[in-house]
């Protein structure tokens, strides 16, 4: 991912776009080019996740109200990661070679119809893996298969029309259609869930190591652009803090129905607005852009990282679902196990978060530090206290704390630590 673009990188990048969306050539986008924003398509296609996120935390959110965590956490670690590779597979490719033609738009719309497939058959994967006979994901295979006739077909022209970079295209070519062929084959074939998941590790690791080996080949990487890729990720952060406010306002409906407008309704309201607030502010602190921009070979730890970030934001949503379960009276577990169950995923993100911002910067700066122990200590006194009788919109205020911990810390002191790392590192 650190070579520069070479001269037939499509010079109509850095000029005004054409008006029409005729076939054009996928030549590859120059990757300094300036003001590159995501496009209207981009924004559309990030539309369909928000439907998979969602059907994946109505999933584990009943799941988790049964009080079945292993099948919950292991289904929804799946389930995230192949919604979140799907929009990766796509997002990267885009950032390279988006061309905005006709061609591009069909595969693209191609695109959504798989994830909008994968998102059908995510019940019948967390039923099937609840069970825990067999894994059940014929239809999000099949998903994978709309989506990938539409990845195959636009790396197939990139390598025909991007001749410097066609070894890199092809590489992806390779590498999605073997490991696409294992799905398919794990699919058809009725294993025992433990022989499944065996199965399954190798094929993942496939899936990681493909884009590695395409960007790494002697010839040159794709141009991928990245500011762009920083502001996609961005944007699909956004996306899934939108499973949080969903889940506040179940919990609050919940808290309405049975004892009408109360403080309590107002303390969710505001908790967990505070909370996907705080989250998305403690997010933006990071400055990925910049980095890359520098040092494009991050980008593999950097994008990568973001698994765990995506993973901790869809499972805050899923557990203020928990939560509206727990209030309505119809689930299986306490009210603590209830506020874990967003008090466990705001602590993985904390982590994530921390993790990629220091490895991205490659600096370790101790005062972040004391912002994580800070933040985990908020978290910690959110559960004791509703351990200790407080009410959950209690626990779940005192929870939105802290992400704010990071947010203060960083807006009077931590901003100019960032300053000074990054003029280490840009100098």
């Amino acid at each position: 991912m650190s070579d520069r673009p070479t001269s037939d990188v499509q010079s109509a990048a850095s000029a005004r776009p054409p008006l029409d969306h005729r076939l054009r050539r996928m030549t590859g986008r120059d990757p300094d080019e300036a003001h590159r924003s995501s496009t209207p398509l981009e924004l559309l296609f990030d539309l369909v996740f928000v439907v998979a996120f969602s059907q994946a935390g109505a999933q584990t959110a009943h799941l988790l109200e049964l009080g079945h965590w292993t099948p919950a956490i292991g289904a929804f670690a799946f389930a995230v990661f192949a919604i979140w590779w799907a929009w990766i597979n796509y997002s990267w490719l885009a950032s390279a070679y988006d061309n905005d033609d006709i061609f591009f738009r069909v595969a693209t719309m191609v695109a959504m119809l798989g994830v909008l497939v994968l998102a059908l058959g995510l019940p019948d994967l967390f039923h099937s893996l609840d069970e825990g006979h067999h894994v059940d994901n014929t239809v999000v295979v099949a998903g994978y298969v709309v989506m990938r006739v539409a990845t195959i077909a636009l790396w197939l022209r990139a390598a025909k029309h991007d001749p410097a970079r066609r070894a890199s295209a092809l590489t992806y070519v390779g590498f999605v259609s073997i490991a696409q062929v294992g799905w398919v084959l794990l699919a058809i074939v009725d294993l025992p869930l433990s022989v499944t998941v065996a199965v399954m590790v190798p094929l993942i690791i496939l899936e990681l190591v493909g884009p590695y080996v395409a960007e790494h080949r002697r010839q040159g990487g794709t141009p991928w652009h990245p500011h762009h890729i920083a502001e996609r990720y961005g944007l699909l952060v956004i996306i899934t803090l939108g499973e949080i406010v969903l889940g506040t306002i179940l919990a609050i409906s919940a808290v309405i129905e049975k004892q009408d407008w109360s403080v309590e309704a107002v303390l969710l309201a505001f908790g967990g607005t505070a909370l996907a607030f705080g989250l998305w502010w403690a997010y933006f602190t990071m400055p990925s852009g910049k980095v890359l921009a520098r040092f494009r070979e991050r980008g593999f730890m950097w994008g990568y990282g973001h698994y765990f970030i995506f993973f901790a934001l869809a499972a805050t949503g899923a557990g203020l679902h928990v939560a509206a379960y727990e209030i309505e009276g119809v689930a299986h577990i306490d009210m603590v196990q209830a506020l874990l169950a967003v008090v466990i995923p705001v602590a993985i993100f904390m982590v994530a978060l921390f993790t990629v911002y220091s490895l991205l910067l490659r600096e370790f700066d101790p005062f972040h530090i004391w912002l994580f122990i800070g933040s985990m200590i908020v978290l910690a006194l959110a559960v004791l206290a509703v351990m200790a009788g407080a009410s959950f919109g209690t626990g779940i205020l005192i929870t939105a704390a802290s992400p704010f911990v990071v947010v203060v810390g960083y807006e009077t002191i931590g901003y100019r630590h960032q300053a000074a790392a990054l003029e280490r590192a840009l100098a």
